[in-house]
């Protein structure tokens, strides 16, 4: 049975974008921290999982006592980059009724209507629980950065909303994980052509996906931008590498597990005496 190794560096440290960060610098391809391939790889995800499970346990149960404290897990990505495989791999691995999680999909004509904040505002996660956004409140700023949907100023006002409400989140009781999947543009050709050439994967398949593909370097543009505005102490964004799927995997997990250790979360005391109950228990 093959050990899984550990990060010699953990994605808390090698994936923080810090100021000076350039994603042209960054080798989708890269592992950072870890030195293992693929099969030590899955075996680390397997390894991590029961020690996730338990901390999402923790902070659930602290819920039922009176505890305020969330996590939200933001994923965004070009498509393809695996953010599905994130919640399936990761995240699929604590108990569902500890998780709430949303698809952002284009916004309505009623949620046009609102605030952009408005919709992601209702999907925020509750008290013990882990939220995860598939696409997010970013996607006001990314998409319409590309399409020139707003003007430049009214982004800029965008990102000063974003950082003070993220602000909100944290004094609130709410960690936040932001992650970007950094993928190549040739490995989403490859994913891409997967998907034409298998029946069972046509359904994920979007003719609408080339048109984005066509405006790589203009989202590439604004990931950077995003991230230089919005990156903060307290709401920082980490860049994966995504072009393996079994490390973009590992590190999310990895960022996860790291924060909620960071929560000092523990179980909470019973609140009944617990020898009489196994003495009425043993009658019984």
């Amino acid at each position: 049975m093959l050990v899984a190794p550990e990060f010699s560096i953990s994605p808390s440290t090698s994936l923080l974008a810090g100021p000076d960060v350039r994603l042209e610098r960054i080798d989708p391809a890269s592992t950072p921290g870890f030195d293992g391939g693929k099969q030590a790889g899955e075996a680390k995800l397997t390894a991590g999982r029961k020690a996730l499970s338990e901390l999402q346990e923790k902070l659930f149960a602290e819920s039922r006592f009176g505890s305020e404290i969330s996590v939200l897990l933001i994923l965004q990505a070009m498509d393809t980059a695996g953010k599905g495989g994130i919640v399936r791999h990761v995240v699929g691995a604590v108990d569902p009724q500890g998780v709430q999680h949303h698809a952002f999909k284009s916004p309505t004509e009623v949620e046009k209507q609102h605030h952009f904040l408005w919709r992601v505002k209702k999907e925020l996660p509750g008290p013990g629980m882990i939220g995860v956004f598939d696409r997010s409140h970013y996607e006001d700023v990314l998409i319409h950065r590309v399409r020139k949907l707003a003007a430049p100023q009214l982004l800029d006002e965008r990102y000063g909303e974003i950082r003070e409400f993220e602000a909100e989140l944290v004094h609130s009781g709410t960690r936040l994980i932001k992650v970007m999947l950094h993928l190549s543009k040739d490995e989403q050709k490859k994913r891409l052509a997967k998907r034409l050439e298998r029946k069972d994967k046509h359904w994920k398949y979007n003719p609408g996906d080339l048109e984005e593909r066509a405006l790589w370097d203009e989202y590439q543009n604004a990931y950077q931008m995003a991230i230089e505005r919005t990156s903060t102490p307290d709401a920082p964004w980490f860049v994966v590498p995504a072009d393996r799927k079994w490390y973009a995997r590992i590190a999310v997990q990895q960022l996860l597990t790291d924060v909620l250790a960071g929560m000092q979360l523990s179980w909470p005391k019973a609140t009944f005496d617990v020898a009489e109950e196994k003495a009425k228990l043993a009658a019984t």
